[in-house]
């Protein structure tokens, strides 16, 4: 497949080793994330993971913005407007894409060899995924990341319920259901990133990767080599003041959907940060508020595969209902923001109506998974 949605280059280091780099390329969308990407990326990651020379794997994005602001939303919406005028799949793309993207993510998930994302600038939705499922998850001082699906009639999704289960319950339900950005500061707090890096020095940063004394056939020996060399890169610059420092997390109920969705908006007015998440909260979709909750409970119980094979039910069935259509319209296209979700208020909201969402169209046509061929590495 030729696509310039995703650049590979293949850096020559010492002793005739390989750093590989994967760098999304649609600077216009915020390297939005394509199937055309997707397809391209997988089997060079199983390509390069087959070859000893291949010492690490680097991801990458375009221009000085972000890595990546999410999956290809705009494809994704007519898809689904074609779909519900038709009152039928007609327009297969969410499928091919939601499997393919996911099957990506798994695989960076179990990535054999040292894996680095670089998430400069905005890092949100699908770009989080790519982001969460690399061992090294590297910030800038300007990072911004987020799961704002809530907006849109969507739900963390890509490993979004991996991300949620490594979380503290409380904090998970809090940044989820709010679509609240997080900056630098409290992602490396957080464990949701590794390390730090300046934003101006990314490009040396990158360079210099390829004068480490990598040793070819070694992924252990490698880890320490990056290791080291992310601990003598870590920047010592001006850091952005905690967002979620100021907020009383431990005052969050989790009981009941209700009871935490109750909580979290009496947290109105601690800061502009938690007004604008719980802005996004009040105008979000109580559908998406059901599915989060329900994730929260679920991924504790779930191995890595099964989260994925769980998330992609969850997302063809966004898909395949109004909410996301209408969701993206009010937010994108018509920029009204005012979204008429199927379920007005969270208080309306059947349990039955969530559950349905986690049944895949797979099992009422009696085929097989679209990701039981997961593949494993030695």
């Amino acid at each position: 497949m030729t696509t310039t949605d995703v650049l590979f280059f293949e850096h020559p280091g010492q002793e005739g080793s390989v750093v590989a780099q994967a760098h999304l390329n649609v600077p216009t969308t915020l390297n939005a994330l394509t199937l055309d990407a997707v397809e391209a990326m997988t089997p060079k990651l199983l390509d390069w993971a087959a070859r000893d020379e291949v010492v690490a794997v680097i991801v990458t994005g375009e221009g000085d913005k972000a890595l990546c602001a999410g999956g290809d939303i705009q494809a994704l919406y007519h898809a689904a407007k074609e779909n519900l005028a038709a009152g039928a799949t007609v327009n297969d793309y969410p499928q091919r894409f939601f499997a393919a993207e996911y099957r990506l993510d798994y695989i960076m998930h179990c990535y054999p060899k040292p894996l680095l994302t670089l998430g400069h600038g905005i890092v949100m939705g699908g770009g989080y995924g790519l982001f969460s499922a690399s061992k090294y998850r590297v910030l800038t001082e300007r990072s911004r990341l987020a799961f704002p699906e809530i907006t849109i009639g969507l739900f963390p999704d890509a490993g979004g319920t991996v991300v949620m289960r490594k979380l503290a319950p409380k904090m998970a339900a809090l940044l989820t259901l709010t679509g609240s950005q997080v900056n630098a500061t409290d992602a490396l707090a957080l464990g949701i990133g590794t390390h730090v890096v300046g934003h101006e020095s990314r490009a040396g940063f990158l360079t210099g990767l390829t004068q480490l004394a990598w040793r070819i056939g070694a992924p252990q020996d490698n880890n320490e080599v990056l290791d080291r060399y992310l601990g003598q890169q870590a920047y010592s610059g001006e850091m952005p003041a905690s967002d979620v420092g100021a907020v009383n997390v431990d005052s969050i109920e989790l009981s009941d959907l209700s009871a935490c969705v109750d909580s979290i908006l009496a947290l109105d007015g601690t800061s502009k940060w938690m007004d604008r998440g719980a802005a996004n909260l009040r105008a979000g979709c109580p559908i998406t508020a059901g599915i989060i909750f329900k994730q929260l409970s679920l991924g504790p119980m779930m191995d890595l595969a099964e989260c994925f094979m769980t998330e992609l039910a969850v997302a063809n069935n966004c898909l395949s209902r109004p909410d996301f259509a209408e969701g993206v319209r009010a937010l994108l296209i018509d920029k009204d923001l005012s979204p008429q979700w199927t379920v007005a208020q969270i208080a309306d909201l059947p349990q039955s109506l969530v559950d349905e969402h986690f049944v895949g169209y797979w099992e009422a046509e009696g085929g097989p998974h679209p990701l039981e061929d997961l593949p494993t590495f030695s």
